[in-house]
């Protein structure tokens, strides 16, 4: 693993790192290598050295009154569609398909970040990710993380902290 956290980039800069810099939110980069066989996001924790609660992954689900939404969960559990749903103001709630997460977000599975979408969606992060000073969260490719607070990370995306793991 590599950090980065100067500037000096050792991979193209993603979207979601020019918005980042941008906004002059302080951050760290990690790089790693990305397991494919890692669909859950537990490699990423431990490659970059963070405990699996710290680290969130990002959900793409489809609301059936609201739309697309995102949903950014530590990476050892699982979003709760119940609680994802009422967090919406759905009745029901289910994840899209990988096929459809490129055309929607502009990212692929396994480098979906909450932050540099191709749209702006509803953002909800679960509200574990107070407990950290900071958190990570995919940079908008395979194998690069961003390290940066919860409350930066909110501000950024408009999100909304709440309860939506199981």
């Amino acid at each position: 693993m590599r950090y980065n956290d100067d500037g000096d980039h050792m991979a193209e800069k993603t979207n979601a790192v020019r918005l980042v810099q941008l906004a002059k939110v302080p951050c760290k980069e990690a790089f790693y290598d990305y397991d494919e066989k890692d669909l859950n996001g537990m490699h990423a924790a431990e490659a970059v050295g963070m405990p699996p609660e710290q680290v969130f992954k990002t959900l793409v689900a489809r609301g059936d009154r609201t739309g697309i939404n995102i949903f950014c969960i530590p990476v050892c559990c699982e979003l709760d569609l119940k609680k994802a749903a009422k967090a919406t103001g759905d009745k029901k709630i289910e994840l899209v398909a990988v096929k459809e997460l490129l055309a929607l977000t502009g990212y692929i599975r396994g480098g979906c970040s909450p932050i540099g979408m191709k749209k702006r969606y509803p953002t909800f992060i679960d509200e574990t990710c107070i407990l950290w000073d900071e958190i990570a969260v995919s940079a908008g490719a395979r194998g690069h993380q961003l390290i940066l607070s919860p409350e930066a990370l909110v501000q950024l995306v408009h999100a909304t902290t709440t309860d939506i793991i199981q």
